[in-house]
């Protein structure tokens, strides 16, 4: 929706030659399209289906089907992200993410902007009229294991206030944020990437659980802290985002 009318069709051959000259190293590259309920979505996906890149971010999702319908559209496997941007969006949140098997839907999209248009909202305060469709959102996508990606801030010149925005969405459990200026890039890499001492304290948690002794036993004793299994899952995640990002 950032190109005109007039200058569609050259973009989608302008990004189709970007995807297939490469150097994107290990990073996702997702393509969002328009929705298909308007006048040059389908386009979109008969244009770039074959397009060298990872997912599809659909925009104005409202329901299941629509994940059906782009699903049925793109190469078998090709996964899709969804944009979560709207009232009826929140309300079958749970139902959208259903599909993540059938449809290979792996990840949802906080549109917050329209969000807040929609639902007339102000986004002051910390956000905290929009905060129970943030943590139904995130709940939805925990219970069929998909990510969650939250919404933008819109004022890339104050870093003091994305950073704390950004600090909000990693409390409620977001992967991460979509970013509006490459300003914003370096700030929210630090604020959504483990802090040296949870990467230590994850890798201690993981060394005490291989122990020998340790091998059978659902909670151990990790520096004086009661441990639990759970705590070990949650050390390997951790472990993995650190060896990823190095």
């Amino acid at each position: 929706d950032a190109v005109t009318p007039e200058a569609k069709v050259e973009a989608r051959g302008t990004l189709k030659a970007a995807l297939a000259a490469g150097g994107y190293g290990s990073k996702l590259r997702i393509i969002r399209i328009n929705g298909l309920d308007s006048v040059w979505g389908k386009g979109d996906v008969e244009a770039l289906a074959d397009a060298d890149c990872d997912a599809f971010l659909l925009p104005k999702v409202n329901g299941a089907a629509d994940i059906a319908e782009l699903a049925a559209m793109l190469p078998k496997g090709r996964e899709i992200w969804a944009m979560m941007e709207t009232p009826m969006a929140i309300f079958n949140v749970r139902e959208i993410a259903s599909v993540h098997q059938v449809a290979r839907l792996s990840c949802f999209v906080l549109g917050t902007n329209d969000l807040l248009k929609e639902s007339r909202a102000l986004a002051t305060g910390g956000r905290f009229a929009i905060l129970p469709w943030l943590s139904m959102t995130l709940l939805a996508a925990r219970a069929y294991g998909l990510d969650v990606i939250d919404g933008v801030y819109n004022d890339f010149r104050d870093e003091q206030g994305f950073r704390a925005e950004c600090e909000q969405g990693r409390t409620l459990g977001m992967d991460g944020k979509t970013l509006i200026h490459p300003g914003q890039i370096a700030a929210c890499n630090e604020m959504f990437s483990p802090a040296p001492e949870e990467v230590a304290w994850a890798r201690k948690v993981i060394a005490a659980f291989q122990l020998p002794e340790n091998a059978a036993k659902g909670v151990i004793t990790v520096d004086g802290k009661m441990v639990e299994r759970l705590h070990l899952v949650m050390a390997e995640r951790v472990a993995a985002i650190a060896e990823a990002i190095s």
